[in-house]
């Protein structure tokens, strides 16, 4: 099923003037910018999270709920409350509510997540249940009970990580992330024929509390091992977010979009390129050092670069 376009918007982030999402994680991070670009652009949306301290706070076109994703019955309530919203909007009937005929639910972000950092030799089933809970069943509960809500051009957009596209020390992390890939894939293909669209982006080293909580050496090594040199920020996630939940992106879905700075596409080659370099280097400065004769070791070296 094909959405109408005919309202097409020049910019993603102008697209979203009346339309309505679901965002969950809310409260900090990838979710509350993503909640604050989409409000700025016009649209409404429901903030999920456990971490409120104030429900009623978040401007008018923010509606906060606190919501434990892995609960399934939490997330039936919510849709009870979005389908009560939605009838009370066509009951109001002015310009710009929603209508008997109109969109219900939009789209809805899964930006709700855990990390749990045990390795290998240590980590334990509780971690994994955690882990999974919040990361993997939590997205998938939320497209099981939401997406009937959602008209032909609804989106769904889950956030992984960079750490489901490799091999990462925190097993139970890595695992429910790879987990919430194969999610993100089976439900594009599930949900598609009702023109619903799943995309997944997989953010690196972003400027969260999560990450904060990490050992300073994990900031380190995530800089040193992104070609663009230095960390993200939650405002250079957002904007890929609207664009993915916009008519922008309506032939786009099952896709994975890495957000991290390069760091997952050289798959570890980066390593191997800057010590190669580095010896390269080394090796120009010795060629100068003995007025361009280099040593048989030297000239070896150099035609195996």
């Amino acid at each position: 099923m094909e959405p109408d376009r005919s309202e097409r918007k020049g910019s993603p982030m102008e697209a979203h003037a009346g339309r309505r999402y679901v965002v969950t994680g809310a409260a900090s991070g990838i979710g509350a910018a993503t909640v604050t670009a989409l409000t700025e652009a016009g649209a409404r949306v429901v903030a999920v999270d456990l971490a409120w301290d104030d429900l009623a706070g978040g401007g008018d076109r923010v509606e906060r709920v606190a919501l434990d994703v892995a609960d399934r019955e939490q997330w039936a309530e919510l849709a009870a409350r979005l389908e009560d919203a939605s009838a009370a909007d066509a009951a109001s009937g002015p310009a710009g509510t929603v209508g008997d005929d109109d969109v219900r639910l939009d789209g809805l972000v899964n930006a709700a997540g855990i990390t749990r950092r045990a390795r290998l030799d240590d980590v334990t089933a509780d971690d994994f249940e955690q882990a999974f809970a919040v990361n993997a069943i939590g997205p998938a509960l939320g497209m099981q009970v939401l997406a009937p809500l959602m008209p032909a051009g609804g989106s769904v957009v889950n956030v992984g990580s960079a750490a489901g596209t490799m091999a990462h020390y925190g097993i139970a992390y890595g695992a429910s992330k790879w987990a919430l890939r194969g999610l993100s894939r089976v439900a594009s293909m599930e949900l598609g024929p009702l023109g619903i669209r799943v995309n997944a982006i997989h953010p690196g080293y972003i400027e969260t509390p999560m990450t904060a909580s990490a050992p300073p050496a994990f900031l380190e090594a995530s800089i040193r091992v992104a070609p663009l040199g230095r960390s993200g920020t939650p405002d250079d996630v957002a904007p890929l977010v609207g664009f993915l939940l916009s008519d922008e992106s309506t032939y786009l879905s099952g896709a994975e979009i890495a957000v991290d700075g390069g760091q997952s596409a050289h798959g570890g080659a980066k390593a191997l390129s800057d010590a190669l370099r580095a010896a390269s280097s080394e090796t120009t400065d010795v060629g100068a050092q003995t007025n361009g004769t280099l040593t048989e070791s030297q000239e070896v070296h150099g035609r195996h670069q």
